[in-house]
Order: structure tokens, then C-alpha cells, then sequence
């Protein structure tokens, strides 16, 4: 088993990678774990896409993010991020998966608590401090019917090259599918977006209606005749050769069909917060670990969290929080220390 830690960090995001940077800052022994690759969500991004938000709401440090345009494209970013882990020399395991949690010395501050041992699909750790920073990508939704899970059918939108002259369906109403449905337009293949009434004719961004810079040029291949858009109240059934829906007016239509993307959201995976016994309570759109709004930390002594999965959603938030909360970790454990 590796040495005792103070802090141990669940995931390589924006967040992880902020708590790792403040937690060397205060002198913590401290390790990352990652199941995937360092900013393994923004690796999974369309290629060569370009980001919503602007450089200062995505850099690590002031002005160090220098994008080629206004807005950083997904290959930048990525960059970005290993260039400030390898600079800091962050002590981060990348593919590695955390399989288990348990609480040592639960909640007894008797007993010198709180303290944890975390097995990994390639170690041990103990540490007294975790912080889950483990950001809402590890469940996509689904649509629940029948041939969701036939080959044709994806659940994540990477690149549109395979798809040259074939018959692509986007489901969706945010800009993951918007953006999908225009790539897909654009590089030639035959596209159809099924979206709902109220997001197609929802133009308020702060109802999270798509992004205009998406928007216009969505209705730009809509006109060319190279985008249908397909107002839907349910998709039925996907077959190798066609997907069967029910249209707002309660039509229902079979399309020809090669492909379907169902990009209608994801869900964090909350399995270890719960098996620890961290309390959750309603969030936007699902349910997120409750927490002290000031420290982060969970109802859990000990655990806390920080990043996308929770209240404070935006990358620039990932980001400032841990700065904030990771100097309050560092003070707890010395107080521990010096009782």
C-alpha cells in the first residue's frame, strides 16, 4: 500500500487539476486519481471543436491560455491543461479506477478521524482527506427503447467523417446536439435533428437555449436543404435500417437511417459519494451531492467535492473553487495535527 496522503483527488478535470496544483501549494501529500486521460471530458469533445466560453473562464492562470482565435478549439484547451500538469510537475495517475471506498475511522473526531482507504483496479491508498472531483459525464441518458443499444447508435459525437453520404439522426435539444447535427451537415452527411418544440423555439441562453453562434449557422444548412429539423414528441424504435418516431402533431414517420446520436445529457456517477453515506439533494436537472456551500465539504466528514456535478456547474467555477477550499483542507489537518 502506498504511503498515507492527505488528500486524495478522484479525477483529472479542470478541478482536480486546480485542487492538485493548491494542495502542492500548501504543502500536502496529495495524488490524483484518473480512470481516463488528464481532462479526459474535454477529450471527448468533437474534434476540432471550438469551446463556448472564452479564454479567462477556462485558464488555469491569468492570460496563459493564448487560443489562435477569440475562443479556444478542444485540441487548445487540451493542450493548455497537460502543458500547466507538466509544468507543475502534479502528481497525477491516469488510468487508473478507483473501485472502492471505505471510511476507516467514520465520523469519530475522538478517534482522530476522519481517514479513508481507497482501492484502485492497481492499488491502495489511505489518506484522510478525498475530494471527488469527478465532473457528470459517466452516465449518458438514454432513451430507454428498443434498439438503443444496436451499433448504429452513439451516445457521444466525435468526428463526422464516417458518415459522409449517409443518413444521420441527432436526438437533442442543447448544443452537444446542435453542434453534432451541423457538423454532421457540413461534411455531407444527410442529416435530420429531432429536437422538441420548446427547445427548438426556446431562444433565451439563459434558459439554456442553444448558443447563437451555433443557432445561425444550423438555419444556414436548413435552407441550403442540407439539415431537416423534425419537431418530436417520442423516438419509438431504431432498426439496423430505420428509426421510428412520433412528430409534434403525433404523425408517425419511419426514416431511412445509418446512424443515431442520442446526446440529450449525462449524469455523474455518485456510487462511491453514496457508499460512503454522502447525502444528495435535487439539483438542475438531477440529483447532486449535498454540501457546506462554503467549504464543500459533504455530510460526510472528510469527503469533499468540487466541478461539474455540482451546484456550481461552470468550468471557471471547477476551477476557482478547489483554490478556495483546498487551503481550508490544509488547515483542518494541521488542527488535526495539533490536537
Amino acid at each position: 500500500m502506498s504511503n498515507q496522503l492527505d488528500l486524495l483527488i478522484i479525477g483529472a478535470g479542470p478541478a482536480g487539476l486546480s485542487a492538485a496544483r493548491a494542495a502542492a501549494q500548501e504543502g500536502l501529500s496529495y495524488l490524483v486519481i484518473e480512470k481516463g486521460t488528464i481532462a479526459d471530458t474535454i477529450r471527448r469533445y468533437p474534434v476540432g471543436r471550438t469551446l463556448f466560453s472564452t479564454p479567462n473562464e477556462l485558464e488555469m492562470d491569468a492570460g496563459a491560455l493564448k487560443p489562435c482565435r477569440d475562443k479556444p478549439t478542444r485540441e487548445e484547451l487540451l493542450s493548455h491543461y497537460i502543458h500547466f500538469v507538466l509544468e507543475h510537475d502534479l502528481r497525477i495517475n491516469a488510468g487508473e479506477r478507483v473501485v472502492d471506498l471505505e471510511n476507516l475511522i467514520e465520523n469519530d473526531i475522538e478517534k482522530g478521524g476522519p481517514e479513508f482507504l481507497v482501492h484502485t483496479d492497481k492499488n491502495r491508498y489511505q489518506a484522510s482527506r478525498i475530494l471527488f472531483a469527478i465532473g457528470a459525464m459517466a452516465h449518458p441518458r438514454r432513451l430507454n427503447i428498443p434498439g438503443e443499444d444496436l451499433p448504429k447508435t452513439h451516445h457521444l459525437f466525435v468526428e463526422p467523417y464516417a458518415y459522409v453520404r449517409k443518413d444521420a439522426l441527432v436526438v437533442g435539444g442543447g448544443n452537444s446536439a446542435a453542434e453534432a447535427a451541423l457538423f454532421l451537415a457540413e461534411e455531407g452527411a444527410r442529416t435530420t435533428l429531432a429536437i422538441w418544440r420548446d427547445d427548438w423555439e426556446n431562444h433565451d441562453p439563459k434558459a439554456g437555449a442553444m448558443k447563437h453562434w451555433v443557432r445561425k449557422p444550423l438555419e444556414q444548412q436548413i435552407a441550403a436543404g442540407h439539415l431537416r429539423v423534425i419537431l418530436y414528441k417520442d423516438i419509438l424504435e431504431i432498426t439496423e435500417l430505420t428509426v421510428t418516431l412520433k412528430t409534434e402533431e403525433g404523425e408517425i414517420l419511419k426514416i431511412a437511417n445509418d446512424v443515431v446520436f442520442v446526446l440529450i445529457g449525462s449524469d455523474a456517477d455518485l456510487t462511491m459519494l453514496k457508499k460512503l453515506g454522502v447525502q444528495t439533494e435535487p439539483g438542475k436537472l438531477t440529483e447532486v451531492p449535498a454540501y457546506d456551500p462554503v467549504t464543500f465539504e459533504t455530510s460526510v466528514r472528510g469527503v469533499y467535492v468540487a466541478g461539474h456535478f455540482t451546484h456550481a456547474r461552470h468550468i471557471k467555477a471547477a476551477i476557482d473553487i478547489p483554490r478556495r477550499i483546498v487551503p481550508l483542507i490544509a488547515q483542518s489537518l494541521r488542527a488535526s495535527v495539533a490536537d
